[in-house]
């Protein structure tokens, strides 16, 4: 199923990372936490084009979700994945922050 992600990194330093993410049709993500070896972990996920069926992002908490488009969590806390696009693709900009303490 790798071969359905294509994830471009736009920009990475050891606090931020800048990721351009597309999801073709037939792809989901499993339920999982993004492990940190150190350190507080933030992503804040923006949904350039939502698939026409599935591919909704369903997490166990979310510090802030304005219709599916742009999402805020701890992926590093919460449990979290995106249900099988039936139809379309799927266009993430995604921003991971790490907070060190």
């Amino acid at each position: 199923m790798a071969r359905n992600v294509k994830n471009r990194v736009l920009f990475h330093s050891r606090r931020l990372s800048i990721y351009l993410v597309h999801y073709s049709e037939g792809h989901q993500i499993a339920p999982h936490l993004d492990m940190v070896s150190e350190g507080r972990l933030y992503k804040l996920n923006v949904v350039l084009v939502k698939p026409r069926a599935g591919g909704e992002f369903l997490c166990e908490r979310s510090i802030l979700n304005v219709l599916g488009r742009v999402i805020v969590f701890r992926p590093d806390l919460y449990r979290h994945e995106v249900s099988r696009i039936r139809s379309g693709n799927r266009w993430l900009l995604s921003f991971a922050l790490t907070h060190y303490r």
